[in-house]
């Protein structure tokens, strides 16, 4: 992840009751804000108030999250997570439906009139063994969709981001006499397979449940400092495509490659022509990645086959730049076995498969106002910007329903490790890496606090 490099972390309790001229100006300047918005934010009493909330519900929150990293759950198989987000927040007086898109869940807490709050968490785990050395790591199995034996653990941080999202409902509930509107809750199944913010939205996600005024979430960063908070505006996750394509040949001996169409060589050939795309064929300020992830043909050293088996990642951020990037792919993979000469019947089969993640889009006018309502009380110097990545994330999906959404990043790694990386000291392990492990405290705490105060700010509280 391409995240900003930092100094240090910020203190919990000292020196954050302020708003800076950042936030101030940024408030101020903000489109669709006025000064009264900034004037009308929560004074430092009550700033302690939510503080004080968060540390004393921090002891709970721990154990919600060594039991959840514990007994992590694959994608479209997250029954007895979600039975544990039901659970919490039906304790909480939400009406909750579960199975929504699958093991999907939906909280609803009315509170009176005003504007409605989606806040979303994602549950799934992925196909990775652990080694952390937690004491709290992971030990699950489990049986994959291809009836593989794999190994289960929360390596991508959704643990933080449920029991952030626990935290925030019991804070939200207990100053419930401070803010008027309805706040949904979603526990969102298989975001890793790209597949359960499509299958909520078609599960009538928005006709079943109170429409959104805007969405928000958070995901953790594997290389921001614990205790900060890094934004995005505009583009912030990238369009996720997986293309496969069967390259076909005409096989035989490999003492006699003039009587054959390798289709070896002419998968070499397409691999090559695709790097064209982005260095070529797209504008150089408009990313776009077309990576070759896998290739296979052949069995044995003097037999030339008759396949080659690629897999593609593409990843653009503007639908109109994926859509020309996949036209090229297919362009380039056809005509360029043409000039190798197969017949038209032997022509490369390119297929986009169905698991497409759109890019994520944070709204302008929301992240500004929410970089301004989250800058007093975490303190400007731990809400920073950032730059986007080729990442993909389906909460994507909400956005493009015509609703405001943002989602941040996290802080979760110990600052100590962050300055020692930034010196090139050490290497800091990635999102799905087995030795990912999130610093609990103060990341859960920054969590819980930043997702308290958006909310407020959104229902007119602050």
């Amino acid at each position: 992840m391409c995240l900003p490099k930092i100094s240090g972390p910020r203190s919990w309790r000292r020196g954050r009751h302020h708003l800076g001229a950042f936030a101030l100006m940024a408030a101020f300047f903000a489109p669709g804000l006025g000064w009264a918005q900034v004037s009308g934010s929560q004074s430092p009493a009550d700033d302690a108030a939510i503080e004080s909330g968060i540390e004393s519900d921090y002891a709970y929150l721990e154990k919600l999250y060594t039991h959840l990293h514990a007994h992590p759950e694959l994608s479209f198989q997250e029954a007895e997570t979600a039975a544990r987000m039901a659970s919490e927040l039906g304790e909480l007086g939400f009406d909750v439906t579960p199975d929504v898109g699958g093991h999907g869940l939906v909280g609803v807490f009315k509170n009176g009139p005003g504007p409605t709050l989606l806040i979303r968490a994602d549950m799934d785990a992925l196909p990775v063994k652990e080694m952390t050395g937690k004491p709290y790591a992971s030990t699950v199995t489990a049986v994959e969709q291809n009836g593989q034996d794999v190994h289960v653990m929360h390596a991508c941080g959704h643990d933080v981001h449920m029991t952030v999202f626990v935290g925030t409902a019991r804070r939200l509930v207990a100053l419930r006499d401070q803010w008027s509107g309805t706040l949904v809750m979603i526990g969102q199944p298989a975001e890793e397979r790209g597949a359960g913010a499509k299958a909520m939205i078609s599960d009538g996600l928005f006709e079943r449940f109170p429409r959104p005024d805007y969405n928000i979430a958070l995901h953790v960063s594997s290389s921001l400092a614990a205790g900060k908070l890094a934004y995005v505006s505009g583009y912030a996750l990238a369009n996720v495509d997986s293309v496969d394509i069967a390259v076909h040949g005409i096989g035989g001996h490999g003492a006699y490659p003039h009587a054959t169409k390798d289709p070896v060589v002419l998968a070499s050939q397409i691999v090559m022509g695709l790097q064209t795309i982005a260095s070529r064929e797209v504008d150089p300020q408009d990313p776009v990645v077309v990576t070759v992830g896998s290739i296979h043909g052949g069995t044995k050293h003097n037999i030339i086959g008759d396949r080659v088996d690629l897999q593609l990642t593409v990843r653009s951020y503007s639908d109109a730049t994926r859509n020309r990037v996949l036209a090229a792919i297919e362009r380039i993979t056809k005509n360029t076995a043409l000039a190798f000469g197969l017949p038209s019947d032997r022509l490369p089969e390119v297929v986009v498969k169905d698991e497409f993640t759109p890019s994520t889009y944070n709204d302008p006018d929301l992240t500004a106002r929410l970089v301004a309502a989250l800058s007093g009380p975490l303190g400007a110097e731990n809400v920073l910007e950032t730059q986007p990545v080729m990442g993909g994330e389906d909460f994507g999906r909400y956005g493009r329903e015509g609703i405001p959404s943002v989602i941040f990043w996290l802080g979760a790694v110990e600052p100590e490790k962050v300055e020692a990386a930034a010196r090139g000291e050490i290497s800091l392990p990635s999102l799905h890496s087995p030795f990912f492990a999130p610093l609990p405290e103060p990341t859960i705490k920054t969590g819980v606090e930043a997702m308290t105060h958006a909310a407020l700010d959104l229902f007119g509280g602050e």
